[in-house]
């Protein structure tokens, strides 16, 4: 399970380094693609399968469907990361995410963040109290 908020760094590659304590659950191999709120999502890539997976059963037939499933999936890139622990994220998907040097990189369970941190930030700060007010709704009976 993916967890924690980390900072790393893009480095003049468009390289990123991954947080250590993911680097062994992404180490065999990883796709990172468009998220929502235009972040990235980085799935380990059996995850990355399964999310597939559940994305092939739902009805082509419907134009919302096929309109998801062309960005999410046109955008995906799969790599695996160096020795260092650094995957490389393509200059299309730097630019979807506004990525500059500074990266926010977030665990979100069963996948990975990356986000620019001053849109992080903002995203955070207009999210902030309407979590603090919805848990009841948005999950019902989670805490």
């Amino acid at each position: 399970m993916f967890l924690g908020t980390h900072t790393p760094r893009l480095d003049d590659k468009g390289r990123l380094f991954l947080p250590a304590k993911f680097r062994e659950r992404l180490s065999t191999g990883l796709v990172v693609t468009r998220g929502q709120e235009r972040c990235l999502y980085v799935f380990p890539m059996d995850e990355f399968t399964k999310v597939t997976q559940q994305m092939q059963e739902a009805p082509t037939t419907n134009r919302a469907v096929r309109d998801y499933i062309r960005v999410f999936l046109s955008g995906a890139s799969d790599e695996i990361p160096d020795k260092q622990g650094r995957v490389t994220i393509p200059a299309h998907l730097r630019q979807y995410a506004g990525l500059s040097r500074e990266c926010t990189v977030i665990g979100t369970g069963s996948r990975v963040e990356v986000w620019d941190t001053e849109a992080w930030n903002d995203y955070l700060a207009s999210t902030e109290q309407a979590y603090s007010e919805q848990s009841e709704e948005v999950i019902p009976g989670l805490m």
